[in-house]
Parts: C-alpha cells; sequence; structure tokens
C-alpha cells in the first residue's frame, strides 16, 4: 500500500471512529452548558476548551463528526446511486437524443453550485440537514454521470465488448457485466473524493445557516458561533477548523493512495 493510503486511512480511521464512539459517549454532555466554564483555553479537563456557553468543544467536534459523515455519506450515495446508471445509459446510447437530454441535464445542475440549491430547497421547505443532503445529492449525481459515461465510452469500443454485442447481449446486460465492472476502481477514487467535498460542502452550509440546525453540533455551526470570539477565544475556531481540514485531508490522500493502488498500470510500476 503506498503512503498516502496509509495516512489517508489514519486520518479518516480516527474521525470515524470518534464518530462512532460519540454515539455512546463523549467527555461531556454536548448539550449540557456552563457559563462559569465558557471561554477556557484547552486544559487538563477540557482537552479542546470550551465555547461561549461553556460546552466541551471535545464533545461537540465527536457529535459534529457524526452530523458531517452522515450527510456527506448520504449525498454521495445520492449521487452515485442516480449519477452511475444515467451515466451508463448515456453512454450506451451515445450520440442519440437520451446521451444529449442527461449532458445537457448534467450541464444545468453544474450551472447551480450546491450552495446556490440549498438555498433554493430551504427557500421552499426550510434549512436543515436533510435539505443539506438533498442539495449536496443532487450536485453529485452529475459528477459521477461525467465521470461513469467518459470512462464507459472508452470501453464500449472495446474488442471484449464487440464479442459481448456479437453473443446478441443487450446494451443493458452488457453495461452491468462489463462496462461498470471494469470502472469500478475509478468510481470508488472518485467516491472518496466527493465525500471530502460534502464534509466542506456540509460545512459551508451549516456556516450561513442553511445545514444541521441547533441544537445538532456541526462544525460548520461551531465556526459560525466563532467568528465573533476569534479575538477572545481563537481555539473555538481553531479546533472544528482543523477537525474539517484533517478529515478532508485524510479522505483526499486515502483517494490519492487508491488510485495508485487500484491501477494496474501504477502496480506495475511499482513492481
Amino acid at each position: 500500500m503506498t503512503r498516502n493510503l496509509i495516512l489517508g486511512g489514519i486520518l479518516s480511521a480516527v474521525f470515524l471512529t470518534a464518530a462512532l464512539i460519540s454515539f455512546v459517549w463523549t467527555p461531556f454532555d454536548h448539550a449540557s452548558m456552563s457559563i462559569p466554564d465558557r471561554l477556557q483555553a484547552p486544559n487538563m479537563i477540557h482537552l479542546l476548551g470550551t465555547d461561549h456557553f461553556g460546552r466541551d468543544i471535545l464533545s461537540l467536534i465527536m457529535v459534529g463528526a457524526r452530523t458531517s459523515i452522515a450527510v456527506a455519506l448520504v449525498a454521495v450515495g445520492i449521487g452515485m446511486g442516480l449519477g452511475i446508471p444515467l451515466g451508463l445509459w448515456a453512454a450506451a446510447r451515445r450520440g442519440s437524443l437520451i446521451d444529449e437530454v442527461i449532458m445537457r441535464g448534467n450541464d444545468l445542475v453544474f450551472a447551480f453550485p450546491s450552495l446556490v440549491i440549498a438555498i433554493l430547497i430551504t427557500a421552499v421547505f426550510g434549512a436543515g440537514a436533510v435539505n443539506a443532503i438533498i442539495a449536496i445529492g443532487i450536485f453529485n449525481i452529475p459528477v459521477f454521470a461525467r465521470i461513469t459515461r467518459g470512462a464507459a465510452l472508452s470501453l464500449w469500443e472495446r474488442e471484449f465488448i464487440l464479442a459481448a454485442r456479437v453473443a446478441g447481449k443487450s446494451s443493458l446486460r452488457i453495461s452491468g457485466e462489463h462496462i461498470l465492472p471494469n470502472i469500478t476502481n475509478l468510481l470508488i477514487v472518485q467516491g472518496t473524493i466527493q465525500f471530502s467535498l460534502g464534509i466542506l460542502a456540509e460545512a459551508g452550509l451549516s456556516y450561513v445557516g442553511l445545514g444541521a440546525q441547533p441544537p445538532t453540533p456541526s462544525w460548520g455551526r461551531m465556526l459560525a458561533d466563532a467568528q465573533t470570539m476569534v479575538s477572545i477565544a481563537p481555539h473555538m475556531a481553531l479546533m472544528p477548523g482543523c477537525a474539517i481540514i484533517l478529515t478532508v485531508l485524510g479522505l483526499n490522500l486515502m483517494g490519492d493512495g487508491l488510485r495508485d493502488f487500484l491501477d494496474p498500470r501504477l502496480r506495475r510500476l511499482r513492481t
């Protein structure tokens, strides 16, 4: 395994473990306020300090990790679940009206970033984690559709695909039995990258008040609460900011390592 894959896996595992542990234990109750303990710097009792309500920041980060991971995971699942079939369909019907409609639809969605989509959704249904998931998921659909279509098109003219067509297999069967297994590695790597971008998007949406709503902790919400306290309690912004940076860094390193590990050409170079 490559160094990037190992380091990225360790960083990602740390925050995933913290999120899982938070379901059964946190150092303090993340919702418990203690005004006498407010704005404490990191110390032996509160390892990462406390916020302006006296809440333990480590506990908030642990619970916020599961919010960010859950939102990003479901959003990427939506993108893969809808984008991959659309990309395979467009590649199988390349040059047709269906292909044109799918790709122009992707262009239309790309014209609206996830933040704009979230604003449109929350204007109708209100702010919340579910609407953030929908917004990020919608933005992920054309990403996976484009990646899938581009990778699939390069395979449709290969000899083994021509042999499958001569054998009488339908386009649907060829896409499922021959195309998809040969592009799975690429989709896994892209899924890892989109997962990290999903965490960033969730933090951004929560920062502007469109993501998870109080009292549910969120890294983006913690940054928003800290912006007026930076001069007197910089740890309030530093700790959740570092959590976001390290998580995204870990996922990107893992995606880069997976690409190197799963690419047979790079594997031959290493051997």
